[in-house]
């Protein structure tokens, strides 16, 4: 019997593939960082060919650091950033262009387009999301208008779309040779061109978008064999489960109840509250996606709270103004001074997302007075991300209609114990990290695990969580609302900057 299941975690700054046993702990790892590529200010892409390469590079990593052979692998779970668009021909596997990452704000002008007719809450009904530069349907529209020769492709059926998940599946499956092309409900929700009720690609957004049904990739649940893999990585495995990053550390989290929610604390930060099987539309600026659907179980929906900038913001501290050697830094700067000296950063470099959606702010240091020092700078740059957090949990509140009894963390920035700190102070809830923080490709493993049998149900997922630490609110209540007074003046400072 397989002794593991594996996970590619396909992320914004880095591709992983992580083996895990039975209960959930890490096997094995390997790792590669890849090219941000910024061809004019608010563009964001990545170089297709060198993820692909990547994906078999860590495969290989994974297996031969712990002699591992493909026949002791089970199955393999796919995560991925979301909203990252892809288009590929489907007879040579060549790109026609970059990734346009999330990130990418050039669709600007298409959002402001189609959102002179109905506003920016337009398509909300129909998929859960406002219009904006956010999401993959306006991506793919992109390409379509600017790319050469891509929309003739097109409509002849040989140019293909798809987020990272599609990409790499299509080309693990076999490529141009019978490569499966596919994705599941929670990638296809974060498109803006899938119908959240029927699960299924929306004609009529297809029609208003002009984007050919032909490109689009068949909509899976997040948990079944799409297929095996051909290449020698990992030969005859199955590939069988697929979730975006978020909704797999949802998963990963075992927030499986109605009421349970998480944050990720990655490049951006993500938080999901699970809603069960009915589907809340935000009246308070969250997005209605969905959260995981496991075989032919009925899906699962959640409100999501979506923060582009968390992790990112310490590395332009470090990559931009050369304050600190290694993101880590961040924190014994952070931790020389008692509080943010009145200084805020609003980190909105390509707009506000949740709950504010303001795709014209721009990022702001303000309260700045002589008194301010770097380690005041580097303790506002963590305290950031806390306040928008708390943004996003009040929104999710007067939402859902329910208080938060804890929240559940992940991500690369729970190491730091200052923001973990900061955070239970700012939301006056516990905040809880589990045992095992790779969360996200843990979920993506659960997800794959399940549908093959190498885990039986969610009781056996459950049985594998376990708290490694726990923040307890230690501030009072008003240095609390002061505090989070001064970051809402920030906030409004930053509104309207572009034109």
């Amino acid at each position: 019997m397989s002794k593991y299941v594996a996970a590619i975690d396909q992320g914004t700054t880095s591709t992983r593939c992580i083996i895990f046993d039975r209960q959930g702990n890490i096997i094995s790892v390997g790792q590669k960082e890849h090219q941000q590529i910024y061809p004019q200010p608010g563009w964001v892409e990545h170089d297709l060919e060198e993820i692909r390469k990547n994906t078999l590079e860590v495969i290989a990593q994974a297996r031969i650091s712990a002699s591992i052979q493909a026949s002791d692998i089970a199955a393999v779970g796919i995560t991925n950033q979301r909203e990252t668009t892809a288009v590929w021909n489907r007879r040579t596997g060549k790109p026609y262009y970059n990734a346009l990452v999330w990130q990418d704000t050039r669709t600007g002008e298409l959002v402001s387009q189609f959102a002179q007719n109905g506003g920016q809450d337009r398509f909300r009904t129909k998929t859960g999301l406002p219009l904006a530069t956010y999401f993959s349907g306006l991506k793919l529209r992109w390409l379509l208008d600017n790319v050469a020769g891509l929309r003739e492709d097109a409509e002849r059926g040989d140019a293909i779309f798809g987020n990272m998940d599609t990409f790499l599946i299509w080309h693990l499956t076999g490529g141009a040779n019978g490569g499966t092309h596919v994705t599941d409900v929670t990638n296809a929700s974060r498109t803006q061109l899938m119908n959240l009720e029927t699960l299924q690609w929306d004609d009529e957004l297809l029609s208003i978008f002009e984007i050919p049904h032909s490109m689009l990739p068949a909509i899976k649940s997040s948990s079944e064999v799409y297929g095996n893999v051909v290449l020698d990585v990992l030969p005859n495995v199955p590939i069988a489960g697929d979730l975006g990053d978020q909704h797999a550390a949802l998963v990963g989290q075992t927030c499986f109840e109605p009421g349970q929610a998480k944050n990720t604390y990655g490049t951006g930060c993500f938080m999901l509250l699970n809603t069960g099987t009915e589907l809340k539309v935000s009246t308070q600026g969250l997005l209605t996606t969905v959260a995981y659907q496991f075989g032919n179980q009925p899906v699962c929906y959640a409100l999501e709270g979506s923060v582009a900038i968390a992790g990112a913001l310490v590395q332009w501290l470090r990559d931009n103004l050369g304050m600190i050697q290694k993101s880590s830094d961040v924190e014994e700067l952070a931790k020389a001074v008692e509080d943010n000296g009145g200084a805020y950063i609003v980190p909105a470099f390509s707009g506000l997302y949740a709950p504010y959606w303001k795709a014209d702010a721009r990022g702001v240091i303000a309260g700045l007075t002589r008194y301010v020092n770097k380690n005041h700078i580097a303790r506002a740059v963590l305290e950031a991300t806390a306040y928008q957090t708390l943004d996003v949990m009040e929104a999710m509140e007067r939402d859902a209609n329910i208080e938060l009894k804890s929240l559940r963390v992940d991500g690369g920035m729970v190491a730091n114990q200052t923001l973990m700190q900061f955070q239970a102070d700012m939301l006056s809830v516990p905040v809880v990290c589990p045992a095992v923080t790779e969360t996200t490709a843990l979920g993506a493993a659960y997800a794959a695990g399940l549908a093959v049998g190498y885990w039986k149900n969610f009781d056996d997922l459950r049985q594998n969580w376990g708290v490694a630490q726990t923040w307890n609110p230690q501030m009072t209540e008003d240095r609390r609302s002061k505090l989070y007074k001064g970051w809402k003046k920030a906030v409004e400072r930053s509104f309207a900057w572009e034109d």
